[in-house]
């Protein structure tokens, strides 16, 4: 039996336009995810890395029939408008504000117009440029998330962590076959190599999130650390090697999770 649909606006997303002649080959150049081939109407999710691989800006391409939306963090938006104008050079690329809302949907199927998330199907839909009425907030959004084991932005923060090690390989945020971007070379060998020692995965625990950044650990060893949480949920950094056996954080019992839709 499904639920009814949940709709909540986004207010910590944003919305970049790219248009321009140039739009595809300048994207395709840069971010994780194949811009060649994206459709209008059509939603990828991926990121732009550091030059060293490492996760700066998540995003997810909206496609447009001239051009694409970037729906990125909105306390990002600007830093993120000034990086890709730095790697615009000649190319013949408008990097514009756009104020249209975010939407996300989850539950039923809210109908025409909104887009599957392509993370994972039971994240729901996002809907740009749709007629929509919020009757959830932002909060339960996140907590559909959390529950699925899926990270979010506040999980990679500060351009230290690789997106393997947030998933983005598993969550469809990686096209290993469309040729370079920044960050590619760091990236493909860890995929290739298969040497993947730590993952974010959801932890399990009575009361509320142990605070962020605080130690995992099996017995004396440290497994991991806590990133963001919320009451009897958290994503945490951890090892995979030492989330067997009895885990704790803060000085409390936890519990390390495999969703269903992590497989290796």
């Amino acid at each position: 039996m499904t639920k009814p649909t949940s709709i909540a606006r986004l207010n910590s997303r944003a919305l970049i336009a790219v248009s321009g002649e140039d739009w595809r080959t300048f994207l395709q150049g840069l971010i994780t995810q194949d811009v060649e081939s994206l459709a209008p109407s059509e939603l990828r999710f991926g990121a732009l890395l550091t030059p060293q691989g490492r996760l700066m800006y998540d995003m997810f391409l909206v496609g447009r029939p001239d051009g694409a939306w970037l729906d990125v963090e909105a306390a990002g938006r600007e830093a993120l408008i000034l990086r890709l104008s730095m790697y615009r050079l000649r190319a013949k690329v408008k990097i514009e504000v756009d104020e249209a809302p975010i939407f996300a949907a989850f539950g039923d199927d809210p109908g025409a117009g909104w887009l599957p998330d392509p993370r994972l199907a039971a994240l729901g839909w996002r809907g740009y440029g749709v007629e929509a009425a919020a009757n959830a907030d932002e909060a339960a959004y996140d907590a559909q998330r959390l529950a699925l084991g899926v990270p979010g932005p506040a999980d990679w923060a500060g351009e230290t962590t690789y997106p393997i090690e947030a998933n983005f390989d598993l969550l469809n945020g990686i096209d290993f076959k469309k040729g370079c971007f920044v960050g590619q070379e760091t990236t493909s060998r860890m995929k290739r190599r298969g040497q993947i020692k730590s993952r974010m995965l959801p932890l399990a625990f009575e009361g509320g999130a142990p605070a962020s950044g605080a130690e995992v650990l099996n017995g004396e060893l440290r497994a991991g650390e806590v990133l963001s949480g919320a009451q009897g949920r958290a994503m945490a950094l951890v090892r995979l090697d030492r989330i067997g056996g009895e885990l704790t954080a803060d000085g409390r019992k936890v519990r390390a999770e495999t969703p269903a839709w992590f497989a290796l």
